[in-house]
């Protein structure tokens, strides 16, 4: 029986098994393993397991068979709450994705000031959800809000949170008001992994910013994409506390998005049990949407080029 010696090489006076380089072993995950095991996957069980059950929250919960999932599929109040709800995901990818594209390319730079005015443009994303919520509440209220005073300079209804468009479009607006900085954030880190070789390759050749930007950067980002699409889709589908504080899922239930709609049927219709049921789907569609994602966008197939050094 023959046994493999790994590959030996000197480095700097030193042996290295080059055979032996590769991934940490997974005790190096097991304390992450084990905290997303605590704080994920057991709320969740416990969560599909309330769904097929009847529940008040405050007696026992009693089986419910099917129950719950057969009025699900028959409610038209879940289908229109997940129809705004992918309908404000796709709203909030299409404002986010290309504008944190470009101020993350734009922030890559070395100059100092694109870092001070990088700096700037986070602050929005050291707050709270609920305290940028009832600032924006308090800026776009129609009474007294400053909305009144310069909405009719840009051809905006002072009162734009009483049609369904214009409040939807504000929670998605005031989203990724706060939000963006953090995908400009990984646009920024992936942009300045591109090696500066392609670039000055591309000025030898005669290629100006906009094609370098289509030819490289873009190309070069494929996988950063993927990565901020798949936050920013599970991000938009969890919306809750700035539809709560902004519009209580008005006007009428054309804000009503799947979280709040859950928040409702089980904290104040005390259903929790059709509530569990909800956010079990939400979990399923989150997760159906970024498999998907990750899937047709080859990010399943990516490999580390430093991997092994």
């Amino acid at each position: 029986m023959s046994h493999h010696t790994p590959h030996v090489k000197t480095r700097g006076g030193r042996k290295t098994a080059v055979g032996n380089v590769g991934r940490p072993s997974v005790s190096w995950a097991l304390p992450g393993i084990l905290f997303f095991a605590v704080f994920a996957i057991v709320p969740l069980a416990i969560a599909v397991y309330l769904s097929f059950c009847r529940w008040d929250g405050l007696n026992s919960p009693t089986p419910a068979g099917l129950d719950n999932w057969t009025r699900l599929f028959k409610d038209p109040e879940f289908r229109q709450a997940a129809w705004l709800s992918l309908l404000l995901t796709t709203v909030s990818w299409a404002f986010q994705t290309p504008v944190a594209l470009l101020l993350g390319v734009w922030a890559a730079g070395r100059q100092r000031s694109r870092a001070v005015l990088s700096a700037v443009f986070f602050i929005p994303l050291l707050l709270s959800t609920t305290a940028i919520a009832m600032l924006f509440h308090a800026l776009l209220d129609p009474n007294f809000g400053v909305i009144t005073e310069i909405g009719p300079w840009f051809g905006i209804d002072p009162n734009i949170m009483g049609s369904s468009t214009g409040a939807l479009l504000t929670v998605a607006f005031v989203g990724g008001w706060q939000f963006m900085p953090f995908h400009t954030l990984i646009y920024q880190g992936g942009a300045r992994q591109i090696p500066e070789v392609l670039y000055q390759a591309a000025e030898m050749d005669g290629a100006g910013m906009f094609r370098q930007f289509f030819h490289i950067t873009l190309p070069q980002l494929r996988h950063t994409i993927t990565t901020s699409s798949v936050l920013m889709i599970v991000g938009s589908l969890t919306y809750f506390d700035t539809v709560l504080i902004m519009t209580k899922g008005g006007p009428g239930t054309d804000t009503t998005v799947l979280p709040y709609l859950m928040y409702r049927t089980g904290f104040q219709t005390y259903d929790l049990g059709y509530a569990a049921a909800i956010a079990t789907a939400l979990v399923v569609v989150a997760t159906a949407l970024s498999l998907i994602l990750v899937r047709f966008s080859g990010f399943g197939n990516m490999r580390s080029t430093r991997e092994g050094m």
